[in-house]
């Protein structure tokens, strides 16, 4: 961390940063030449921005962008550090799993840079919120280059962030250009878009404007007032990345006048003339500069590099023992358990925050599941704008900040605005920081059919989208005290996890009589059999059941439920299959690359479990098109008890 007083710049030891990212940032462009090193990406002409360090105290936040290598090094985070990033060392702070300029420090409050751009602005907003909740005066500084302007996510922060006053400042680095495509015309400034009265501007080109605008910010994000758009007009004096060469795409009169706005030489000359330095002092500081910076790198290029066996480090944190849930025995639905479920998890930590669309009373969520909550938790329960990518970028931000996030998508089937998310940093966070950040959060939604008059959108199941994403849990529950037990361990798991909630069954009245522990990865027999294992989840459990009764006499099923598809339970699948020879996997999501086609590739790629097999096991799932809104449409395409017979009656 910066050793300089808040607020305040340092004009020679500032020079000194810049000059030193300046030199980073040369170096590695030699190493890359020498094939030392397989990408670079600079900061060639936004190092002024190092400025905003000044502006910050170390409970801050920062969201940086790949071009933030002078920010980071005023920061507090060492030329060394990025040396050993620039080789993908283990020993550097993505483990060797992310590109140079992907920043990333728990210890400094700096969030690990995501390739997408703009997806730190949500997480950013989330760490914002879970300050102000928690009662804090410090800021979130997240920022991105001018051409993310235009993503979605960028306009979905904006808003979320004026609109609950948030302590965030959302930085523009504007230096005209998205790799080779000019912005102006692109530019939602340009364009008015915006309330110029949440707007900064700023000439980033010294730090002295870069001090004065990010003071302004910061501080109006400090006593409480909200959030600012910082846009800073900067050049980019280089390529975008070592792989781009903008002497293809720019005027060469153009790139020859930006140099005179270079900020080192702008700030190198100011001193100069001032008297502070002379040429000389300039020269030697050069010269120790690159001395070190030399000395960093043959350094770093000697340690050791990642261990192919440790591949899947991090995918996941360690498992939490599940602990017994708060559900009483006695006749009760899903809906009633998970609500009590949830009471319970809000009444024991104040760190558990709910956050979704409708669910605050008198609704309480369009099936209820937040029933009467918002009016006992008030500060723990909130409405969400209709915005799914708010919802779960929000998500790992308020996970970051050490909340516990439990937010409600209302269907499973809109997740699809919430996914760059979901892929970007639910999925990466921990393995990309090789277990230096995390997010555990818990997600939950509605889920599948068998309910007539959803049609697309309201009836799909989807889960196959999830499981084909490593880093999350998945869990979809068919009884009350599964439910229960599931959200329970989500809600102290250490992961992201998602729990689905079956809507077909999820209202029926059920009789409890056998509560326990309910880890994920952990099937359950619902009836033991002797002749066929049949697999399901959710509402399709109920097709299992019936079609057991009716080949009562025939054959002996022993029916699992998974309860949990990731992590899945192979163990209990193959002790049955052991007994019976045969499987039958039966589901409602869609049959293409689905998880029920993983589970038969499990069982029958290994040799151990081939030879188990009396006959090829079957698959009974939607058919591969979409759920129509007439009844007719809906059945049409979903599993019938009458197919699960008939695949029961192909493996016997």
């Amino acid at each position: 961390m910066s050793t300089l007083p808040a607020g305040t710049l340092n004009k020679v030891d500032f020079l000194r940063i810049m000059m030193l990212s300046r030199e980073g940032d040369r170096r590695e462009g030699i190493l890359l030449r020498q094939s030392k090193g397989w990408f670079q990406v600079g900061g060639l002409g936004h190092e002024a921005l190092a400025a905003l360090a000044y502006t910050l105290r170390p409970d801050d936040y920062i969201f940086p962008y790949y071009r933030s290598r002078a920010l980071m090094l005023a920061r507090g985070m060492s030329n060394y550090e990025l040396a050993l990033a620039y080789f993908a060392k283990r020993s550097s702070s993505s483990g060797g799993r992310q590109m140079p300029g992907h920043y990333s420090s728990r210890k400094l409050n700096v969030f690990s840079v995501p390739t997408p751009t703009g997806a730190n602005l949500l997480p950013a907003c989330g760490v914002a919120w879970a300050m102000k909740l928690d009662g804090k005066d410090s800021v979130a500084l997240a920022s991105i280059g001018d051409a993310a302007s235009r993503q979605g996510e960028f306009y979905e922060a904006a808003a979320f962030a004026i609109q609950e006053k948030l302590p965030v400042v959302l930085m523009i680095e504007d230096n005209k250009f998205g790799i080779s495509t000019p912005t102006t015309k692109f530019n939602p400034m340009h364009l008015e878009i915006f309330n110029t009265a949440h707007i900064i501007h700023c000439n980033a080109r010294t730090g002295d404007a870069v001090l004065e605008a990010g003071r302004e910010a910061v501080e109006k994000a400090r006593r409480g007032e909200g959030a600012s758009i910082l846009w800073c007009e900067l050049d980019r004096l280089g390529s975008h990345t070592s792989s781009d060469d903008h002497r293809v795409y720019r005027d060469i009169q153009d790139i020859e006048e930006m140099q005179d706005r270079d900020p080192i030489k702008l700030l190198a000359e100011e001193l100069i003339a001032a008297g502070e330095i002379t040429r000389d002092d300039l020269e030697r500081m050069k010269n120790e500069i690159e001395k070190a910076v030399d000395e960093d790198y043959l350094r770093a290029e000697k340690e050791e590099d990642p261990r192919a066996d440790e591949v899947t480090l991090h995918n996941y944190g360690p498992d939490v023992p599940a602990e017994m849930p708060p559900v009483q025995p006695g006749r009760q639905t899903m809906v009633s358990a998970i609500s009590g479920t949830f009471k319970k998890a809000l009444e024991d930590d104040p760190k558990v925050i709910f956050f979704g669309e409708d669910i605050e009373d008198p609704k309480g969520g369009v099936f209820g599941l937040t029933k009467g909550l918002s009016e006992a938790f008030p500060k723990q329960v909130f409405n969400s704008p209709l915005a799914e990518a708010t919802i779960m970028g929000v998500a790992v931000g308020m996970a970051c900040y050490g909340m516990k996030p439990v937010f409600e998508l209302q269907f499973i089937d809109f997740i699809s605005p919430g996914w760059n998310q979901i892929v970007t940093n639910f999925s990466t966070l921990r393995w990309r920081t090789f277990g230096d950040w995390k997010c555990p959060t818990v997600i939950y939604a509605p889920y599948g059919a068998y309910l007539p008059g959803g049609s697309l959108w309201h009836s799909m199941s989807n889960e196959a989208y999830l499981a084909h994403t490593t880093g999350i849990k998945i869990a979809i529950p068919s009884t009350p005290e599964d439910a229960a037990g599931l959200f329970w361990s989500a809600i102290k798991s250490d992961d992201p996890c998602f729990v689905l909630v079956p809507k077909h069954i999820f209202r029926m009245q059920r009789e409890v009589t056998n509560v326990e522990p309910v880890p994920f990865g952990k099937a359950r027999v619902v009836q033991p059999g002797t002749d066929v294992t049949v697999v399901s989840w959710g509402n399709c459990l109920e097709l299992c059941e019936e079609a057991g009764k009716r080949l009562a006499g025939q054959a002996s099923l022993e029916i699992i439920d998974l309860r949990s598809i990731v992590p899945c339970d192979y163990e209990t699948i193959t002790a049955s299959v052991k007994k019976t020879g045969r499987l039958v996997v039966v589901h409602e999501d869609n049959r293409r690359n689905s998880f029920g086609q993983a589970i038969i590739q499990e069982m029958t790629s290994e040799p151990s479990r081939w030879d188990l097999f009396l006959s090829p096991p079957q698959l009974v799932a939607r058919e591969d098109v979409q759920i129509g809104y007439n009844p007719i449409y809906e059945y049409a395409a979903l599993p019938s008890v009458d197919q699960v017979v008939e695949a029961i009656r192909v493996t016997l």
